[in-house]
């Protein structure tokens, strides 16, 4: 499968967490590759952005330019302008393009700075009218349409861009320890619900959700399908938080390893081995240095993490008869199509995909030597199930 190329427009932040540090970590990590046109450079940290020089649109065009005739595109995201005037040039050039673009409307840091002032909001309008996506938090929202009511602001962006709206709910304050993300088209409204990551280090969260999309769009997902992983990445990414900085501090964009497929292929996530003695099991294992994650010895089950991000886990039944067995897990993102598609081929599964307690979805079959075979999505749920142990 080809590399999706996927053209930044967006500004520099001098710390690493926002802006086009944080949309080529994403898109890195997502196994595409990351082209730039800075609009502006910043000097900026976890706690406040000190300084904006906008860059001159007619080099951020040339940026742009550079790449499109070399490298070609599949997928743009664009997110702090830097000024009215690129707005309006940049929008104009991209009128030309027939590839997904993803408008990420960015006005104020994490911190509470300002990044773009009335005259620049106002032009972002040019570039939301060639937008696949556009993807406001909710004072973002409100600060484009001056509407209080989310759902009529969205609308109203809809219909006044032909763009799909995706509102990102983590800035609203209201929904407590639920959150939800909404994407409101001229004829649909899709949900994804989930629990709210009580963390400080959130500085990028909007940079890399839409970085995330483009990407997925660039490798050829639905809208529906790119929002989903891209939402995958960055929960993972906030877990992984590596704590730096004193204010909003950055994510942990390079420790989300192995948790979303830059491809179609399977990947080989877990294995889980059987036993009788649970304490000496898990002796063994944490001698040998995995780091443990779960442990739940009233199940008789541990789970290990390795290096890579992999991960080990044990199952003990002390009256049951130990053989040579090892249960296979295969990670994959498209389960219920996966799982279609094999049995449409002949493949028989011992049960089809559906939900389980520890919050991923999987099916199972046996290898032709009779070995246990499990295709999962796990997401999150894989390496932050809900009762990890600390650490």
């Amino acid at each position: 499968m080809k590399t999706p190329r996927i053209l930044i427009i967006a500004g520099s932040d001098s710390g690493g967490g926002a802006g086009i540090q944080a949309d080529i970590k994403t898109v890195t990590m997502l196994g595409g590759h990351a082209m730039t046109a800075v609009t502006a450079v910043t000097a900026q940290n976890s706690r406040g952005v000190d300084a904006i020089h906008p860059i001159p649109a007619e080099i951020v065009l040339g940026q742009v330019e550079a790449c499109l005739k070399d490298f070609g595109v599949d997928a743009i995201k664009i997110g702090m302008i830097g000024s009215a005037f690129t707005a309006r040039t940049i929008a104009e050039r991209l009128k030309r393009l027939h590839v997904p673009i993803v408008v990420d409307p960015v006005m104020v840091a994490t911190s509470g700075s300002t990044l773009a002032d009335d005259e620049t909001v106002a032009a972002m309008g040019k570039l939301m009218d060639v937008a696949t996506l556009i993807t406001p938090n909710i004072p973002e929202l409100k600060k484009l349409t001056a509407r209080t009511d989310t759902m009529a602001a969205a609308l109203e962006l809809v219909a006044r861009h032909k763009s799909p709206v995706l509102m990102k709910g983590s800035h609203d304050d209201d929904d407590g320890e639920s959150i939800a993300d909404v994407l409101v088209e001229e004829d649909n409204i899709t949900t994804w619900q989930g629990t709210r990551i009580e963390t400080q280090h959130s500085h990028g969260t909007g940079c890399t959700l839409a970085s995330g999309i483009a990407t997925c769009l660039g490798r050829g997902d639905t809208l529906g399908e790119a929002i989903a992983k891209a939402r995958d990445f960055v929960r993972i990414a906030l877990y992984e938080a590596p704590g730096l900085g004193r204010g909003a501090g950055p994510m942990g964009h390079h420790r989300v390893r192995m948790d979303l497929g830059a491809d179609e292929m399977p990947r080989l996530n877990q294995v889980t081995m059987t036993g009788k003695d649970y304490d000496a099991m898990v002796g063994f294992y944490k001698k040998l240095g995995l780091k443990q994650i779960v442990d739940s010895p009233d199940n008789q089950y541990a789970r290990f993490e390795t290096g890579n991000g992999t991960t080990m886990s044990i199952q003990c039944d002390p009256d049951a008869e130990v053989e040579d067995f090892v249960a296979i897990y295969f990670e994959v993102d498209d389960l219920d199509r996966r799982v279609e598609k094999l049995t449409r081929a002949g493949v028989p599964f011992e049960h089809g995909a559906r939900a389980q307690p520890w919050g991923w979805r999987e099916a199972r079959l046996r290898d032709p030597a009779g070995n246990t075979v499990f295709l999962y999505k796990g997401g999150e749920n894989r390496r932050f199930p809900p009762w990890r142990t600390e650490g």
